[in-house]
């Protein structure tokens, strides 16, 4: 991964120039005003990361990149872990969320914590403080929450907030607990201003409605002006939220998805994306995005951009063995470099999972089993006969070792890790099968 720099390094007259030049800022307060808080004494800032699952991904990963160039510019990071906001889940548009048990939201808030710690700093002159919503929020009774808290919003601004508007006029509507989100969320940013002096509050654009809700709450009680500001919800290019497909998000977990397969998404980005996603997940330097983007004009062909949005944003997530491992892996399935036996089992079978059949399975072998019977089995083939003729003209490989021999069976040597075996045909077509138990 590239080194983080500050906008100073990178070559911008401000931090807000170089965040908005990456694509990283949507709606904000006064521009000038958040600019001067930005380029002056350094401040203090948080975020908040509800645990409704084990796992952050990438949609959470554009709020930890914003917040990582603002810790390499100096200012004090806070990341909120929303061990109270987690049991209640902040209005979604598509409806009620389901409210998962409490000892299973604590569970995802350690969770949590410990991956937010490996993309900031966490150590050393400027480490990011970790806070629990769950801490103050516990101690507030109901009579003191409507009293010190409630009694500050007005009905029909938190009606007007655009998530709730919506899900009020949906046949579902919206419950009170989902509904109250945003004054818990707007007492989070006060007793981080009292706490800590905390003056600024990032989020998803989806979230602005919950984050003024705090700005308004601070200015009322306090009589202070703070500020906040939003990154876009980054979209592909038919408009669809970035990163989700079928409702499965890309988790940056890799338990939940693979290295190879975090890896595989950001190289197959297309050319008219590739250039916004180098701006906004990487932190390279303007001058090499740029030079980057002459590549994809240039010669498309070479993927130069995707390689290395892939690399950066992987190594990142993931550090640079397991990048390498997915990269080698790739290389290795068709016999471009690299060897199938240095592949780890967890990075191969990720690697191998397009090849499974349509239940979900791999087609099955036996030491012993010709090839040109499992190669057919497999579906490389129509029949034994034609898998001979193509061994005869040189065009069949195991585990990437070309087949001589027409009669030649599979060995207990050949399956990878005592379970895979790849036949190839060809350059790209390619089989995998697991061992018969």
């Amino acid at each position: 991964m590239s080194q983080v720099r500050s906008y100073r390094e990178a070559g911008f007259d401000s931090l807000l120039e170089e965040l908005e030049w990456r694509g990283l800022v949507n709606q904000s307060t006064d521009k000038e005003q958040l600019a001067e808080a930005l380029n002056g004494d350094p401040i203090t800032y948080y975020c908040g990361f509800d645990p409704t699952a084990a796992s952050l991904h990438i949609g959470n990963l554009v709020q930890l990149i914003n917040m990582r160039h603002l810790q390499a510019a100096g200012h004090h990071p806070i990341a909120l872990v929303g061990g109270a906001t987690g049991l209640i889940g902040d209005p979604r548009q598509s409806g009620e969320r389901t409210l998962n048990p409490k000892e299973i939201v604590a569970q995802w808030a350690e969770k949590l914590r410990v991956q937010i710690s490996r993309f900031l700093e966490a150590e050393g002159e400027n480490p990011v403080r970790f806070v629990s919503n769950y801490d103050w929020t516990a101690q507030m009774s109901v009579i003191d929450f409507l009293r010190d808290v409630g009694k500050n919003f007005r009905l029909g601004t938190m009606l007007a907030k655009d998530t709730v508007a919506r899900r009020l006029n949906s046949e579902e509507g919206i419950s009170f607990t989902e509904f109250s989100y945003q004054v818990l969320q707007g007492n989070d940013f006060l007793h981080l201003f009292d706490e800590y002096h905390c003056v600024l509050e990032l989020g998803g654009s989806d979230q602005w409605g919950n984050l003024t809700s705090g700005l308004d709450l601070i200015r009322k009680v306090r009589g202070e002006s703070v500020n906040v500001f939003t990154s876009p919800i980054i979209t592909d290019s038919q408009g669809k939220k970035f990163g989700k497909s079928e409702g499965n998000a890309m988790w940056l977990d890799p338990t939940m998805l693979s290295p190879y397969k975090f890896y595989q998404f950001w190289f197959n980005q297309p050319d008219d994306q590739v250039v916004k996603l180098l701006k906004a997940f990487t932190f390279l330097p303007k001058d090499e995005i740029e030079r980057l983007a002459g590549e994809v004009e240039a010669n498309p062909g070479r993927r130069e951009a995707q390689k290395t949005l892939a690399w950066e944003v992987t190594s990142y997530v993931h550090g640079e063995q397991a990048t390498r491992q997915a990269i080698d892996a790739a290389a290795a399935l068709f016999g471009r470099g690299g060897d199938l036996g240095s592949i780890d089992e967890g990075t191969l079978e990720a690697a191998l999972g397009g090849l499974r059949k349509s239940d979900g399975t791999f087609a099955t072998a036996k030491a012993g089993d010709r090839i040109i019977d499992a190669a057919a089995a497999a579906g490389l083939f129509k029949s034994a006969s034609e898998a001979r003729r193509a061994i005869k003209s040189g065009g069949v490989y195991v585990n990437n070792a070309r087949v001589e021999d027409q009669e030649q069976t599979l060995t207990a040597d050949d399956f990878l890790h005592d379970r895979f075996v790849l036949i190839r045909r060809g350059k790209k077509s390619l089989a995998a099968l697991e061992e018969t138990r």
